[in-house]
């Protein structure tokens, strides 16, 4: 079995259901379930035996260790992570704690856990760290992509917390032998994403009739990776990824912000029309750029196609289409995020102790 942090929230949700789809080997999953994690979106793991979640923190000093010993999983994916540059600026004192402090008390229990073992279990064990492209800071325009040898510059408090992060997880390598993994992907974009991230935040205000936010003149550049493609990533690295190494996962799609959120006019243009026969582009709204806004960001994602032969299944159009798609018929996991009905139930439904 393996076990997964930050298994509720966005990449970690679509990661545990693509693990369960594709194969039976059980699943530990530990979150914190703050504002983005959200169980709802596992829902249709209800009953399972092959999922156990369990409400926690990578930081807990006896959490973790225990779970480690009870479950002995062959592998530890870590997702737990604050993830939003913007609340990251007006809030960095999370990001430090869960981001800097977190990793380093997981990589504390993984490393006497990893101590334990022997043999067989010993050589197969893994600590796969999922890390961002915004570690390398900002491109000009025309500068090669994102390479694993490109020095890191992080520009924001999160890309700064994770920036250190990679770096406990490269030195417990390197100086305690522990077998990690580190990936560094691009813009992920699909179903459960959290609706304060560019894309569901578009379509969400769209369909609410709201302005349609574009930071300063909306020519920032991404690389955008549908979700699904990014957790074959991380199978393939677990699977087949040399220890000590990174391996950055992109999408190929270098797109700016204005461009993306056009094409997300477009499709609801076609799929749900507005009341009134207008398009949705009569909606942006272009707003004050935040402080510090990387201009450009793009992966070469050369490596792990050479050295693994993954490459992303979906282009930006097949992609965004599944995204819209899947936003448009699943309006109910939207709402009860964004009403607060969700964060209600969480208190409700964990104030008397941690389900395992």
């Amino acid at each position: 079995m393996i076990l997964v942090t930050g298994g509720a929230g966005f990449i970690g949700s679509n990661l545990v259901l693509e693990w369960l789809t594709a194969a039976d080997e059980p699943i530990v999953n530990v979150d914190l379930l703050t504002y983005a994690g959200n169980l709802e979106s596992l829902a249709s793991l209800e009953g399972d035996a092959r999922h156990r979640f369990v409400h926690g923190d990578i930081g807990d000093r006896d959490l973790m260790p225990r779970l480690l010993a009870t479950h002995r999983p062959r592998a530890v994916v870590n997702l737990a992570a604050e993830s939003h540059v913007d609340r990251s600026i007006h809030g960095p004192a999370d990001f430090i704690q869960t981001n800097i402090v977190g990793t380093f008390r997981l990589l504390e229990a993984v490393r006497a856990h990893h101590a334990t073992l022997e043999g067989a279990e010993r050589a197969a064990f893994r600590f796969l760290h999922v890390s961002t492209d915004e570690v390398y800071g900002s491109l000009e325009p025309g500068a090669p992509a994102f390479a694993e040898t490109h020095r890191y510059a992080p520009n924001s408090p999160y890309s700064a917390s994770k920036a250190a992060s990679d770096h406990l997880v490269r030195a417990y390598h390197h100086t305690y032998g522990l077998p990690v993994l580190t990936t560094n992907c691009s813009n992920n974009y699909g179903p459960y994403q959290f609706p304060e991230k560019l894309i569901p935040l578009v379509i969400h205000n769209a369909l609410a009739g709201k302005p349609l936010p574009i930071y300063g003149d909306g020519l920032q550049v991404r690389d955008w990776l549908y979700v699904k493609d990014h957790c074959s990533a991380i199978r393939r690295v677990l699977e087949a990824g040399q220890i000590g190494e990174t391996y950055n996962v992109g999408g190929w799609n270098e797109l700016p912000n204005l461009e993306v959120v056009g094409a997300i006019c477009r499709l609801l243009d076609t799929l749900r029309p507005r009341a009134d026969g207008a398009s949705y582009a009569t909606q942006l709204a272009f707003v004050k750029d935040r402080p510090g806004h990387d201009r450009r960001y793009a992966i070469d994602a050369t490596r792990i196609e050479r050295e693994l032969g993954w490459r992303p299944a979906e282009s930006f159009a097949s992609g965004i289409g599944k995204t819209v798609r899947w936003y448009l018929d699943n309006p109910g996991w939207v709402g009860n995020v964004t009403s607060g009905a969700y964060r209600e139930w969480i208190g409700q439904h964990y104030a008397t102790g941690t389900p395992e």
